[in-house]
């Protein structure tokens, strides 16, 4: 069943369960993206192909807030805000939290192995090496646990930026099998909470929030 937070004629708002891919991959499994196209065909009666556009994605584990375009205008803007960053996206993750201050900026070189279809920090000469930025803030501390609540915004969106960058400092995110010491059967504790942008065809700015079920790790927090 999707989860529908706001419809009208031209955007979907939805919620990304965890472990779904955005789009179609190699493993077969069902997809976001047809999820949607699959709702449209029901909730609007349609028969054939119906058009959806993916604008943004979200790594296969993580789970949270994403947005689709139902016309092609409505996809070239929202690509468009994307490029321009007045596309705000905001995150929640669980980090371990030796030596984590209470707030900050990281800026890095990320380079991407293809072959391992993993990221990491290089020098900004290397070939290939691109800019990420985020900023983030603590909004809780589990002592007992190490681990801190996080608010992270994006002001970059490099592949697996929020893991790479965190984990290279030591603060990696609790359950992150490919960056960090999570271990198998731990969920990744990251997960896309708010989205801001301009309608893209009202003259109206959007803001929309989706907070992880308080479940796992996540119910280790109050906030």
């Amino acid at each position: 069943m999707l989860n529908v937070i706001y419809e009208d004629n031209h955007i979907l708002v939805v919620e990304k369960p965890v472990n779904i891919p955005s789009q179609a991959d190699k493993t077969g499994d069902k997809d976001m993206l047809t999820l949607v196209k699959e709702y449209r065909k029901i909730s609007e009666n349609k028969l054939g192909n119906v058009y959806v556009g993916l604008v943004h994605r979200l790594d296969r584990p993580v789970g949270g807030i994403m947005v689709f375009a139902k016309t092609s205008k409505a996809a070239s803007r929202l690509s468009e805000s994307i490029r321009t960053k007045d596309f705000k996206k905001t995150y929640l993750a669980v980090v371990h939290s030796e030596n984590l201050k209470e707030a900050g900026t990281l800026e890095d070189y990320l380079w991407k192995n293809e072959a391992l279809n993993k990221s990491m920090v290089v020098s900004k000469d290397k070939h290939g090496a691109k800019l990420a930025r985020l900023s983030y803030h603590v909004l809780e501390k589990n002592e007992t646990l190490n681990m801190s609540l996080v608010e992270i915004q994006l002001e970059t969106g490099r592949h697996h930026q929020i893991r790479v960058q965190f984990s290279s400092r030591g603060n990696s995110l609790y359950g992150d099998q490919k960056y960090g010491s999570g271990t198998s059967g731990q969920q990744i504790a990251l997960w896309a909470y708010k989205i801001e942008f301009k309608h893209p065809v009202k003259d109206e700015w959007m803001c929309f929030e989706c907070k992880p079920k308080k479940i796992g790790i996540w119910a280790e927090f109050d906030s």
